[in-house]
C-alpha cells in the first residue's frame, strides 16, 4: 500500500519572459530541457509521465527513484538509446532528434550494466571510444584521465584481466573520453568498493569546477546528500518533486531535540504534553520532534516548560533527519542497500 507523503513545494522550471530576461546575464545556460516528456511501451506500460526538467551547465543533478521507477528510463532517452512518445528533449539547445549528433558528442554515460570489448586494452578502449566521437588523439589528456581513476598502471591490459571495480572505472573514463559537457552517472558505484567512490567523488567535483554538468542516479543516498547541488525524485514514472538540496532538507527535514534528566519522571507534566513532547527510557529522557523549518519557537517554548516545571536537564542533544530519511517518506520504500 503506497504511503501518503505531506505536501511538497515544488520548483518553478517554467518562468516568466520578464524574469528569463532579468537572470539571463547572471545564471549558467540551460544544459537538458525536457518538457512535457512521456514514454509508453507497446504494451501499454507507462514509464514516464509528463516529465519536465531544466538543469543548468555545472550543476551535479541528483536524480532519485526506487527500483522501475523510470531513472534510467529517463536518461535513456535524453542520450538518444530510447525513443520517447511524446514531449520535447533539448541539450546544449539542440532538439535530440532532429540534431543527433550535435546532442550525442556533448554526452557522456556510465551505464549499470558493465558493456566492455573482453579483448581489448584499456587503452585501446578509450582511443577507439574518443575517436568515435570525432575527437582528435590527445593522449595527454587520456593519461590524466587515467590516472585520475586508478587506472594508469591497467592501460595495456586487456579488460577480461580486470576486476569487477576495475572495469567500472574504464566504463567511467570511456564515458569521459571525448570530453563531454554533460555526464550521465547512472547507478555508477553500485557493488563496487569504497576506494572507487572516493575517487568518483573526487573526480566529479573536479568535473563541476571545469563546467561539466552531471546528473547522477543512485541507490546510496549519502552519495547525492554529498554531491548534489539539486534533487529530484521519481515515483511510478512521475517526477514528484525537484528542489534545492538545502531547501529539501529544511522545507521536509526534521530534528529532534533530546533531554536528559538528572532524574526520571513518574509522569510528564501537562505543559509539556500539550507541545507534543514524548517521555521515553523510563521517564528519563524527554524528545521532541519539530520541522527543521521554522522550529526553533517550538524548542524555547519547549526549554521554558522544563525550567518552570524544575526539571534539572543532565544532557541535551539534537538530530537533523537525513536525504534518506525525506527519500523514504517522499516514495515509501527502504533504499536498496538498507533494505
Amino acid at each position: 500500500m503506497r504511503r501518503e507523503c505531506p505536501p511538497v513545494r515544488r520548483e518553478r522550471d517554467a518562468i516568466s519572459d520578464a524574469d528569463e530576461a532579468a537572470a539571463a546575464d547572471t545564471r549558467p545556460p540551460v544544459m537538458v530541457d525536457v518538457q512535457g516528456l512521456r514514454k509508453q511501451y507497446h504494451g501499454g506500460f507507462l514509464a514516464l509521465r509528463d516529465v519536465s526538467l531544466r538543469i543548468r551547465r555545472g550543476e551535479i543533478f541528483g536524480l532519485l527513484g526506487p527500483n522501475g521507477a523510470g531513472k534510467t528510463t529517463l536518461i535513456h532517452i535524453i542520450c538518444g538509446i530510447v525513443t520517447l512518445s511524446a514531449g520535447t528533449v533539448r541539450v546544449a539547445g539542440y532538439d535530440i532528434h532532429r540534431q543527433y549528433r550535435e546532442t550525442r558528442r556533448r554526452i557522456g554515460l556510465v551505464p549499470q550494466e558493465l558493456t566492455n570489448e573482453a579483448f581489448e586494452t584499456v587503452w585501446t578502449t578509450l582511443t577507439y571510444s574518443r575517436g568515435l566521437f570525432g575527437k582528435a588523439a590527445d593522449p595527454v589528456y587520456l593519461e590524466r584521465l587515467l590516472k585520475d581513476l586508478s587506472l594508469w598502471d591497467k592501460r595495456h591490459s586487456p579488460m577480461m584481466q580486470l576486476s569487477g571495480g576495475m572495469k567500472r572505472r574504464v566504463l567511467i573514463a570511456k564515458a569521459l573520453s571525448h570530453e563531454p559537457e554533460i555526464l550521465f552517472l547512472d547507478e555508477p558505484t553500485a557493488g563496487v568498493d569504497v576506494d572507487l567512490r572516493r575517487d568518483m567523488w573526487k573526480l566529479v567535483r573536479g568535473l563541476r569546477r571545469r563546467g561539466v554538468t552531471i546528473i547522477l542516479t543512485t541507490h546510496y543516498i549519502e552519495e547525492a546528500e554529498e554531491m548534489a547541488d539539486r534533487i529530484g525524485v521519481i515515483r511510478d514514472g512521475e517526477l514528484i518533486l525537484v528542489q534545492d538540496k538545502h531547501e529539501l532538507m529544511r522545507s521536509l527535514g526534521s530534528k529532534v531535540v533530546t533531554l536528559e534528566l538528572a532524574q526520571p519522571l513518574a509522569h510528564l507534566p501537562e505543559a509539556l504534553a500539550r507541545l507534543g513532547v514524548e517521555c521515553e527510557q523510563g521517564g528519563r529522557t524527554l524528545r521532541y520532534r519539530y520541522s527543521a523549518e521554522g522550529g526553533e519557537a517550538g524548542v524555547d517554548a519547549v526549554l521554558r516548560a522544563v525550567q518552570q516545571a524544575g526539571l534539572t536537564v543532565h544532557d541535551l542533544h539534537t538530530r537533523e533527519s537525513s536525504l534518506e530519511q525525506i527519500f523514504v517518506r517522499l516514495v515509501g520504500e527502504q533504499p536498496e542497500e538498507a533494505q
